[in-house]
């Protein structure tokens, strides 16, 4: 099985971290964290998450990821994104397949 290079953060302040545009990222991700909740973040695929986000049509600014980011089904649990209205999309995964 092919290892995924792991993702790097650059630190932007005491609570932020920014995952650097990369591939077909169309902004850059930013995670909202302690130093403290850091270590336990990448443990699972919640930052693959914020990157493929990234990734998606219209989207605007940053793909962002509050401090009880982890995975979830499509966006990262935590995550928050805004899409551009006429060039963006709506994704049930960043609203909740359980919304109704």
């Amino acid at each position: 099985m092919e290892e995924k290079p792991k993702v790097s953060l650059r630190r932007i302040d005491e609570n932020r971290y920014a995952v650097e545009r990369h591939g077909a990222m169309r902004v850059e991700g930013i995670v909202y964290i302690n130093e403290e909740l850091l270590g336990d973040l990448g443990k699972d695929e919640s930052i693959r998450q914020v990157e493929n986000v990234a990734c998606l049509p219209g989207i605007v600014n940053a793909s962002m990821a509050m401090p009880d980011i982890h995975w979830g089904y499509g966006f990262p649990i935590g995550g928050v994104a805004a899409f551009d209205a006429k060039e963006g999309i709506i994704s049930p995964g960043g609203v909740g397949y359980d919304i109704n």
